[in-house]
């Protein structure tokens, strides 16, 4: 299933994927995550409490998904630019590692430094959002071009 050269069906799996590894690298760090937020778990785990089953607590867990499913689009968008019979796992790291760095990684702690944030907080994010796009370019090589 391919819509303007892209493979949609590719775009979906490789953004729920990079989904449900997010969820899994942030239940693995999370205390280290609450703690490089200047929080502590319990203040943490009140917030989320209080938000659970309301549109505030659904909203950054849809918006989480929904991102993802840009970067997978945007992703396989890069690797048809780089033409035909290209679309291969090898090249789908290789695009997500350069899109992480020029992009991903490079706004990432700028904001957080100007922010005032902790270091450990962009390493934190910075690996999610690595091994996010990792996945998805291994996902969308595998489905091809």
């Amino acid at each position: 299933m391919s819509f303007a050269g892209l493979n949609v069906l590719a775009i979906v799996v490789a953004a729920f994927l990079a989904w449900l590894v997010g969820a899994l690298w942030y239940m693995t760090f999370s205390k280290h995550w609450i703690a490089a937020q200047g929080e502590t778990l319990d203040t943490f785990r009140q917030k989320r409490a209080a938000a659970a089953g309301t549109a505030a607590g659904l909203a950054p867990f849809i918006l989480a998904f929904v991102a993802e499913l840009v970067m997978a689009w945007v992703l396989a968008g890069v690797l048809g630019h780089l033409g035909p019979g290209q679309v291969t796992i090898r090249n789908g790291i290789i695009s997500a590692l350069f899109l992480w760095t020029g992009f991903v990684v490079t706004t990432m702690v700028v904001n957080n430094a100007f922010a005032g944030r902790k270091a450990m907080l962009s390493v934190i994010d910075g690996g999610h959002w690595l091994l996010v796009l990792v996945t998805m370019g291994i996902v969308i090589g595998a489905f091809g071009g």
